[in-house]
């Protein structure tokens, strides 16, 4: 089994990508380590491919990937986990902002300190305001929420045990969020290290402002989806069961109310034409709806799993 897997997403890096893995290769037979370096390309739009397929022509240790399509860096995240032949498996963006020289340490993090996972921390920033401001407060947010304390959820930079990548799936934009998915599969011992943080040699960032607001979507998700995936009658049944007593508790008093008054020769209002009835209809509509809902999610769990394909037009040095 070999030591470490590199896995590195790319998407529209040519210029990089043989500078990038140059540099891996010099640090790591330097350091003696017996690795594999995974090029997932997720549907590339310049030469990014025909750089890999040059690359791992002549290196047998460079193995790619490539999607027909662009799926995310999540999806590139996942299939290069499965993949994965390594005893440490460590990811890296392919814009060479992130350091190879720091491979070998968080190696040693994970192996020797017996971490699950350690994630990258880019203490000192070569990026503009505009990204190290949100940044800030996303992870700060993130934080509270999942209880992990790590100053940077979404550095490129990390290091996991092979188990930990073998048992976790992620999807969609879920790549920000491996340390919270990690911990709820039982792989709580997350560690940090403070890593360098090269400024931008080649292209231009891939990410936009909207990552941020996507990344609290996605936040709300995963929290929701790890926590209720395996009992969701827990969450709609409690709200559905809320909401139905609160509409029968007032369509109750609205009836004893009108039978005490009719008891007592009171002018009394009809039911319905009270605006409190129909705030009741509904609730009682709803909380029928919510429990539904939860006793079908129950059905759905029970029966299937969760499960994305993504279209692999070619591999290289993978076998079959």
């Amino acid at each position: 089994m070999l030591q470490i897997s590199v896995v590195i997403p790319v998407f529209n890096e040519e210029e990089s990508l043989p500078e990038l893995v140059a540099w891996i290769n010099r640090v790591l037979k330097k350091q003696g380590f017996t690795y594999e370096v995974l090029l997932v390309d997720d549907g590339s739009t310049d030469g990014s491919w025909e750089v890999i397929r040059r690359l791992a022509a002549k290196d047998t240790v460079v193995k790619g990937i490539g999607f027909n399509r662009n799926y995310g860096k999540s999806a590139a995240l996942d299939v290069g986990f499965s993949v994965a032949t390594g005893e440490v498996v460590v990811t890296m963006d392919a814009d060479m902002q992130d350091s190879p020289d720091e491979i070998a340490d968080l190696y040693r993090m994970v192996k020797e300190e017996g971490y699950h996972l350690v994630s990258g921390w880019k203490k000192e920033r070569h990026d503009p305001v505009t990204k190290t401001v949100p940044s800030r407060f996303f992870n700060a947010v993130t934080r509270i929420i999942s209880g992990i304390k790590l100053h940077d959820f979404n550095c490129g930079l990390k290091a996991y045990q092979s188990k930990v990548v073998k048992n976790i799936h992620i999807y969609g934009e879920m790549h920000r969020y491996i340390p919270l998915i990690a911990k709820w599969h039982g792989y709580g011992k997350i560690g940090e290290k403070v890593v360098s943080h090269q400024p931008r040699k080649y292209g231009t960032t891939k990410f936009g402002i909207e990552r941020f607001i996507n990344g609290f979507l996605d936040l709300i998700s995963v929290s929701f989806v790890n926590r209720y995936r395996k009992n969701p009658m827990h969450f709609f049944g409690t709200l559905g069961t809320l909401s139905f007593l609160t509409g029968f508790i007032i369509t109750f008093k609205l009836v004893y109310a009108k039978i005490q008054g009719l008891r007592l020769g009171e002018p009394v209002r009809e039911i319905t034409d009270q605006p409190l009835f129909f705030l009741a209809l509904v609730a009682l509509i709803v909380g029928v709806q919510l429990f539904l809902t939860g006793f079908l999610a129950e059905m759905m769990t029970s029966n299937t799993s969760r499960r994305t394909d993504y279209t692999i037009s070619e591999k290289i040095n993978l076998g079959d």
